[in-house]
């Protein structure tokens, strides 16, 4: 059996390739090593994918990709928890970067972005990615995000800058103070995915005059800091990978179009390409 996964720094999607049957789908937090340590990472998927753990003995390759494993230290967290639970299995910790390039380029040339909670972009040679001086994180960058479009909203609420009824179905759907608002962002974990989780609001009103123009400022941001930098960007496809990206496509496709950039193909989740790539992996063109 081959166990593929996606991590992000809200969920992670698991597949299991199961001969002769279906693939198998799970689910659990995401498992960002910048966040959580090995011990804590072994702990979340004992706990959120017990049903997964009954398969490990018969795992034999295990794919993970990951927000937070572009650096050596950061797979080897990964790494040692997977082993941990795979004991007979080979692991394999990539990037989230890599495995939406696999996902969305195959083996073809391409820019592939990241625009779930957090945001992020590299070039794609067809072979390996080759990152660029973008991916700084919610607090430096994160550019037309989940984390992005979720301070906008925050801050636009605290500040009485949203129109007054869109204010009014903000306030009874979340009773905000900034009291709470500082405690979640300066005082407790993961506050990239609890400010991300406010971009539900905006997709309900998305047709609104306000969250247009936030929804297309924010999304230029993305194009104009991580997409124009690269020399080449008009040449290639330019694909997408995210809930932002996928929720938000059409707007997206327009503002690609409107700066003479190609879209590429747009997904949610890269799981299934990703599954289908590493299975079809030693079929690559010459």
């Amino acid at each position: 059996m081959i166990l593929v996964a996606d991590s992000g720094s809200s969920k992670t999607d698991w597949l299991l390739s199961i001969p002769g049957s279906e693939p198998k789908p799970f689910k659990t937090d995401g498992l960002n090593p910048y966040f959580l340590s090995e011990k804590e990472i072994v702990k979340i998927i004992q706990t959120q994918a017990a049903d997964l753990l009954t398969y490990a003995a018969d795992v034999k390759e295990v794919y993970f990709f990951g927000a937070g494993c572009s650096s050596p230290d950061r797979h080897e967290i990964v790494s040692n928890a997977l082993s941990q639970l795979f004991t007979d299995a080979f692991v394999s910790v990539d990037s989230d970067l890599l495995g939406s390039a696999y996902a969305t380029c195959g083996h073809e040339k391409g820019l592939c972005c990241v625009l779930g909670t957090g945001s992020n972009i590299s070039f794609f040679d067809g072979t390996d990615i080759h990152e660029g001086q973008h991916g700084l994180g919610f607090v430096l960058g994160d550019e037309g995000s989940g984390t992005a479009f979720g301070k906008a909203l925050v801050t636009d609420y605290l500040y009485g800058n949203m129109p007054a009824d869109i204010q009014a179905q903000f306030k009874e759907k979340y009773k905000l103070t900034k009291e709470i608002v500082i405690k979640n962002v300066y005082r407790m974990p993961k506050a990239n995915s609890y400010l991300a989780s406010f971009t539900r609001f905006l997709y309900q009103v998305r047709q609104s005059e306000y969250a247009q123009a936030l929804i297309k400022r924010l999304l230029y941001d993305f194009i104009e800091t991580n997409i124009k930098p690269y020399p080449q960007h008009h040449r290639y496809k330019c694909h997408f990978v995210g809930s932002i990206a996928y929720v938000f496509a059409d707007e997206l496709k327009a503002l690609l179009t409107d700066n003479n950039i190609k879209p590429g193909k747009i997904i949610r989740q890269p799981i299934n390409d990703l599954l289908e790539f590493v299975l079809n992996r030693e079929q690559k063109p010459d």
